[in-house]
């Protein structure tokens, strides 16, 4: 490499699972994180504004920076030293997907300083940022945009992941109820069993094939399509108030589900708006437009 690169990238954060697609739908939502990245001669620097400021690791710890890593080992090129400011808007332990757009801002960034054409390089960047999660949907909703199938399969070197994005409806209206408290998806996950009844799968799966119908061309249908038995009922006890929100939400006939792994709560009013009744201090009613970009490179 000749001369130094600086690189602005904008991601989207994201809100997955959407009722009944466990790991495998999500949708990418305009509430941003930016990194603004540079190659340098020697060193790493990494500046923290925002969410996460003062908590988050600011060496080769921090997420950004092993993503950055990751992909620069996948292309195999690496700048001598590197710069990083980071300025995040994503709620972190929100259940929002801040650390897949931690992962994918990472990745991206990575490819860009590179010099590499980022559309062109999009499989190879999901491969780096879904690894570093286990999963794809939020980090494909992140890398993507709009609304996102993901999935987990076998490639030739261990887990592989792959996502198809499709147009999310013009009319969805999401609103994000965002919790005050933090949840830890490693802790959620704990509270799911090994396996679950035939009756409950077979619903799982009927609503997950219509959660795409309804996420791209039938919003009427959010509602059927946003019931799940797979693995929220099983999750409550991590977050008994938002579980209860989503039960008041639907009770009124308001699309409503745990957003990731909790403890926001994902609304889909076909209005946009949430009665403040149903509301407590322990939610701040957010009303997040559909991203349809997703990661955003400015090289200028």
């Amino acid at each position: 490499m000749s001369g130094h690169r600086e690189v602005r990238v904008r991601v989207p954060a994201s809100s997955a699972n959407l009722g009944p697609g466990f790991d495998t739908l999500a949708l990418a939502l305009a509430r941003y994180d930016e990194v603004e990245a540079s190659t340098a001669d020697d060193g790493l620097i990494v500046e923290v504004t925002g969410e996460g400021a003062g908590d988050v690791p600011l060496d080769e710890e921090h997420l950004v920076v092993r993503a950055m890593r990751a992909a620069f080992k996948e292309f195999g090129s690496s700048p001598p030293g590197l710069r990083l400011r980071c300025h995040n808007d994503v709620p972190h332990g929100r259940g929002l997907g801040s650390s897949a757009a931690a992962a994918v801002a990472g990745a991206v960034a990575a490819a860009a300083l590179l010099g590499r054409d980022v559309r062109a390089d999009v499989e190879l960047l999901l491969q780096v940022a879904a690894a570093m999660e286990g999963h794809a949907d939020n980090a494909a909703a992140s890398l993507l945009g709009g609304f996102v199938v993901a999935w987990k399969y076998d490639g030739n070197n261990g887990d592989a992941y792959g996502a198809a994005r499709l147009e999310p409806h013009a009319e969805l209206r999401p609103v994000a109820l965002i919790a005050t408290e933090e949840s830890s998806t490693a802790m959620t996950r704990r509270l799911l069993p090994e396996q679950v009844p035939l009756a409950d799968a077979v619903f799982t799966a009927s609503r997950t094939a219509l959660g795409v119908c309804a996420f791209t061309a039938r919003p009427e249908l959010l509602f059927a399509a946003t019931e799940d038995r797979l693995h929220q009922p099983y999750r409550r006890p991590a977050y008994p108030a938002s579980a209860s929100l989503v039960d008041r939400l639907r009770e009124r006939g308001i699309p409503a589900v745990i957003s990731g792994a909790g403890p926001t709560v994902l609304a889909l009013p076909t209005d946009g708006e949430v009665p403040d009744d149903l509301l407590d201090a322990s939610f701040t009613a957010t009303p997040l437009a559909v991203d349809r970009d997703g990661a955003v490179v400015d090289t200028g």
